[in-house]
């Protein structure tokens, strides 16, 4: 057994009692999956739409565009539709993600997961059967209300049901699983491009795999203690508490959850009160992280990386090569954070990839802004260091600002606005990558090299947001972050007002 001290708000020392349990980590792989869901969809996109009969299908005018001779570099795949393709997923997402926060609140955190993966399946089908673009866009808008719902879900499960010293750890399997997706998603798309006509349904068709283990999966995994609790059933919270920590006592845990839940119950109106003084850091916070997330441009490569290698010079094949490469490369930094999150801490991996980050948006913008013009190539050479200076930037990103924007934002809430500022959080991030995917190829259109010092200046100010706001969570029990952590921080300890009524509505 090992027990995990934590200070309470008097700064006397309790004990949660538990250990690793196999089922905890069973829980966490099943729950995980909906990552994977999320993670094959941001990969799949772009080695699709660089698929001739793909194209050819839906956006004629962008592969007669692509093939003219000497057309713009940064123009050949600009098109407001082509776009669409992959943005209207995250505008459905952004709306659902406040119905996951009733959803999770009032059903608990596996049904939520379970319909998200059949909404995801309805979406596949759609995708892969379609024979029209209205068919297309409305099975990416289904997607779109499962990864809304996967996205909510999945990151309060992990880090509910995880001990506080691996809850770095364990709940950045949901990143790690993405990851893992847009990998799968690169090796798909790689062999199914050679695959005439049907390979582009083919890559579409495969997503239905992790659905499919999230909907099987959800049928046998638990639910948190913390929602039983939540929704009244005591008995089967503290049953369940028991399981999962794998020892019998766990009155002390217990007790602090029963007495959270009380507390949240008295909070009749969540959304509301997320708009009290009190809820002003968290929720900065959480919205700050998913903003910052997408600012650093890593849905831009990862959503567009097939066509942005193509307009670099690289041939089909060769592009979707580069693309796989990044993709292994993102799910082993990514196990990085996994090992490095709970030891070293949060802050520490963000504020070293933004540095990592800024060099090689910076290089890389140097590199196109003085050698690729409307209707040259860049040499071989130069187009290597490319892909080194990308994968440099993906290394420093799946270490920090991928895995701890979901990670911190699902830790930093209290239980009585925990489900409704985390739908915020994913609100936030599905929006903002609404408008990179919506906006990226024709931003590169106009902005040409310079979209690259664009990120750059936003990675500065994620820097100083780093430095000077965002404070450690590493090791403390979610329940104690208001004493532990707000009433603590130079800044947001203001917020902290003893005498607001938490309890009014």
């Amino acid at each position: 057994m090992a027990p995990v001290v934590a200070p309470n708000a008097a700064d006397q020392q309790v004990e949660f009692a538990g250990k690793n349990t196999i089922y905890v980590m069973i829980c966490g792989v099943v729950a995980a999956s909906g990552g994977l869901m999320f993670g094959y969809d941001v990969g799949i996109s772009g080695g699709v739409m660089s698929m001739d009969e793909f194209l050819e299908k839906f956006f004629p005018e962008v592969l007669l565009r692509r093939n003219r001779a000497k057309e713009d570099n940064y123009c050949k795949f600009d098109n407001h539709y082509l776009q669409l393709f992959t943005s209207s997923l995250y505008m459905s997402a952004l709306l659902s993600s406040f119905v996951a926060s009733k959803m999770c609140s009032s059903l608990g955190r596996k049904p939520t997961m379970r319909a998200a993966s059949l909404f995801f399946l309805l979406g596949v089908l759609l995708n892969a059967f379609a024979v029209n673009l209205a068919m297309l866009i409305t099975g990416r808008i289904l997607f779109g209300i499962g990864v809304g719902l996967a996205n909510h879900a999945v990151p309060l499960f992990l880090s509910e049901i995880a001990l506080v010293k691996i809850r770095g750890a364990l709940s950045i399997l949901f990143q790690l699983n993405i990851t893992v997706g847009i990998l799968a998603a690169n090796v798909v798309n790689y062999f199914m491009a050679e695959k005439h006509p049907w390979g582009w349904r083919a890559s579409l068709g495969v997503a239905g795999v992790p659905a499919c283990v999230l909907c099987i999966g959800s049928l046998f995994i638990t639910e948190t203690p913390t929602s039983l609790i939540e929704r009244e059933k005591l008995d089967e919270g503290l049953a369940m508490l028991r399981k999962i920590r794998g020892v019998d006592k766990v009155d002390a845990e217990f007790d602090e959850l029963v007495q959270a839940s009380e507390q949240a119950r008295r909070m009749k109106h969540p959304f509301r009160n997320l708009a009290k003084r009190r809820s002003r850091p968290q929720l900065v916070i959480a919205i700050a992280m998913q903003v910052f997330q997408q600012f650093t441009g890593i849905n831009a490569i990862m959503f567009y990386a097939p066509m942005l290698f193509q307009s670099m010079g690289f041939k089909s094949n060769a592009s979707l090569l580069s693309s796989l490469i990044i993709g292994a490369l993102n799910v082993v930094c990514t196990d990085v954070c996994a090992a490095l999150v709970d030891k070293v801490g949060r802050r520490a991996l963000l504020l070293e990839a933004c540095l990592q980050m800024l060099v090689s948006h910076v290089a890389i913008g140097v590199i196109l802004a003085t050698n690729l013009t409307a209707t040259n190539e860049l040499s071989r050479e130069l187009s290597f260091a490319v892909v080194v200076l990308i994968c440099l930037f993906i290394s420093g990103f799946a270490w920090s600002w991928g895995p701890l924007g979901w990670l911190i934002p699902s830790e930093i809430f209290p239980l009585e606005t925990r489900t409704a500022g985390y739908a915020f959080a994913v609100s936030s991030n599905m929006l903002f990558t609404f408008v990179i995917a919506q906006t990226f190829l024709s931003m590169m259109c106009r902005m040409r090299a310079g979209i690259f010092f664009f990120f750059a200046a936003w990675i500065v100010v994620m820097g100083l947001f780093a430095v000077f706001l965002l404070p450690e969570t590493k090791g403390i029990p979610i329940d104690e972050m208001v004493d532990r952590v707000w009433k603590r921080h130079w800044y947001w300890k203001r917020f902290m007002d003893e005498d607001e009524a938490i309890g009014q509505a």
